[in-house]
């Protein structure tokens, strides 16, 4: 550093206000301190920084699966609000692995970011009291962390946008509505299962509810069952979109209203359009990493708990009416137009 500040003739201070991106500095002594910066081959030495600011100008982000359009799309926003505040983001997927959770979250701390986003892949977080302790903000997005852990949370309407999709259905005259949701462990599938259940009230059929994890073979022997039965169902929900899209898969020739949660890429290219409660994984991630560089910047305020709203996006496939028996693609199957629909969840 002082090797650049004798080459562009200002003070060493001057030279650190550059490097660190502080004001007060003419613009164009700035630009000869970059210059002789690019000149020199000089970088900051950022071992120093960090014991200096305690500050290591990075965030964790633990995610269920990164490939996962809807984490994608979640995980993209957390980086542009990362990267608008000067911070490099640091990211993993769980697996939906408690222990690989854990494991990310103590790697993450051990390089000491300066804050964390975690979503959850099981309910026990004491490992993370700790670092709490000592000053480490947490933001927990999609799902809430586990009982005594008070942080601030980010979360859709799970069990609002569920009653939203079976009342559409409900509305186009049908009363045997069948639900396929995710693996129960699952915080969000258990809350769309109740609000699946307070909407169809005494028209409630637990014989018509199936939850695993997506799976083409599992799935179609549920459907295959359902529609086996002596008043088989004539609408289905679907708990997220990689649910939807296997189910889509399985119901190739038979006619059957469906809405699903989550809207996923292809939706609208099918015959009929696919009617779903789109939430908004991007509101979701900016949101969570505001709260988390409030806290940063200082705001010792009480955790925050945050719900943001989910609509219901009309396409034609939730607007079938009651109906049973074999289709043509001309009368209303819901088939694809071409290619396959990639998974999609939250």
């Amino acid at each position: 550093m002082k090797d650049v500040a004798s080459a562009a003739g200002v003070a060493l201070k001057t030279v650190s206000r550059v490097v660190n991106g502080e004001p007060g500095v003419n613009p164009a002594t700035a630009e000869r301190v970059r210059a002789a910066i690019d000149e020199l081959g000089y970088s900051r030495n950022e071992s120093a920084r960090v014991l200096r600011q305690g500050r290591t100008s990075t965030i964790g982000l633990v995610i269920e699966d990164i490939s996962d359009p809807f984490y994608a799309g979640l995980g993209r926003a957390v980086e542009q609000v990362a990267i608008s505040h000067g911070c490099l983001l640091l990211s993993g997927s769980s697996g939906e692995d408690p222990g690989r959770e854990r494991e990310l979250v103590r790697t993450f701390c051990a390089r000491r970011v300066d804050g964390l986003i975690v979503v959850p892949a099981g309910d026990d977080h004491s490992y993370l009291r700790s670092e709490l302790d000592a000053g480490t903000p947490a933001v927990f997005v999609d799902r809430p962390p586990g009982p005594g852990i008070d942080v601030d949370t980010v979360l859709c309407d799970n069990a609002g946008g569920a009653r939203l999709a079976v009342a559409h259905l409900r509305s186009a005259g049908h009363r045997r509505i069948a639900f396929l949701g995710d693996n129960p462990a699952i915080f969000t599938a258990i809350e769309r299962l109740a609000g699946y259940r307070g909407a169809l009230g005494e028209l409630f059929d637990r014989d018509l509810v199936s939850m695993r994890a997506p799976d083409p073979a599992g799935t179609g022997a549920d459907l295959d069952r359902m529609l086996a039965m002596p008043d088989p169902p004539t609408a289905l929900f679907t708990g997220n979109s990689r649910v939807t899209v296997t189910a889509l898969r399985a119901l190739r020739g038979r006619r059957l209203a469906l809405t699903g949660f989550d809207d996923f890429e292809l939706a609208d290219l099918l015959t009929p359009g696919v009617t779903v409660v789109a939430q908004d994984p991007a509101g979701l991630g900016r949101v969570a990493s505001e709260l988390l560089f409030r806290r940063l910047a200082g705001d010792r305020g009480p955790a925050q708990h945050l719900q943001l709203p989910v609509r219901l996006i009309t396409r034609g496939s939730g607007e079938i009416p009651p109906h049973s028996g074999e289709i043509s693609p001309h009368s209303g199957e819901i088939s694809p137009h071409s290619g396959e629909m990639p998974p999609h969840s939250g």
